[in-house]
């Protein structure tokens, strides 16, 4: 899933054989195969802007295909020093910062917040190791070398672009381990825990340091080179996770796949279907 044509170019770039697949309700799905990875299918769209449009794209997904898994891959705003142009932030914990009670003389937050799969956590935990995922930055100079951090960040409806601003102050107040803001991860969350538990990650890479200066960030590439890493990183997590019952496409099972059958009948089609992967999510059935 991605919020715009940026983003959903960068993982396109990563796609061989896309095909369009159309919703009856009109979204239009472009669905393709990770290249060199002919076991990992993925089904990319785009949401456009905000939370709401997120959480309804993102339920039609999970209904439509099945997946086993969704990951929304964008760009974000840092709020860290730290944190440099093109660094990729993978959410561990998404917070909705909007929700609270507004009183005579104060606003009272009271956030939801949701956490990425386990699974998905450990598995792109491993993707540091030796930097693992720079592999999928086809264009990368050799002196650019980002880095991929794991942290909570806050989603909303507003593009922050102040440090001194009332929601950027509510921010280091009340949300004070969120590293990074963007605006549709709350609405994907949500959808994703309501939609039977599918595992979910939400992967940002961040583009500027919404502190006046976007304008500026974005001028100078900011956000193509974020949007790509993030991608990169998509991609990288998505390859190393297994297709139902099967093993990664670069390693052969260390044991059998399929049960021993103990009577006399011959089991057929025991063939894997295999249920694959996307950066949306992944389709548990065979497109046409």
């Amino acid at each position: 899933m991605t919020a715009l044509n940026l983003e959903h170019a960068a993982v396109l770039e990563h796609l061989v054989d896309v095909q369009p697949h159309r919703h009856s309700s009109g979204t239009v799905f472009d669905v393709g195969t990770v290249a060199g990875h002919p076991g990992h299918q993925v089904a990319l769209a785009v949401t456009g802007p905000g939370p709401g449009a997120a959480a309804t794209l993102t339920e039609r997904a999970n209904t439509e295909f099945g997946p086993a898994a969704m990951v929304f891959v964008g760009i974000a705003g840092g709020l860290r020093e730290w944190l440099t142009i093109g660094d990729v932030v993978v959410a561990t914990k998404i917070y909705s910062y909007q929700g609270g009670r507004s009183e005579d003389d104060e606003f009272l937050v009271r956030p939801s917040a949701w956490s990425i799969s386990h699974r998905l956590d450990q598995e792109a935990r491993r993707l540091l190791r030796g930097n693992a995922w720079h592999s999928f930055l086809a264009d990368r100079a050799e002196d650019d070398a980002p880095v991929a951090h794991f942290e909570a960040i806050a989603a909303g409806e507003a593009v922050l672009n102040s440090r001194r601003s009332e929601l950027a102050r509510r921010l280091r107040a009340s949300y004070n381990d969120a590293v990074a803001v963007e605006m549709e991860g709350s609405g994907f969350a949500h959808a994703a825990h309501l939609g039977d538990q599918v595992r979910a990650a939400s992967i940002r890479g961040i583009s500027d340091h919404a502190d006046g200066s976007k304008a500026t960030s974005d001028r100078e590439g900011g956000q193509r080179v974020a949007a790509r890493n993030a991608a990169a990183f998509a991609i990288a997590l998505i390859t190393a996770l297994e297709p139902d019952g099967g093993v990664p496409d670069n390693e052969e099972p260390s044991a059998p796949v399929v049960p021993v059958v103990h009577n006399k009948n011959t089991a057929r089609d025991n063939a894997r279907v295999g249920q694959q992967i996307g950066v949306n999510f992944g389709s548990a059935r065979r497109f046409r």
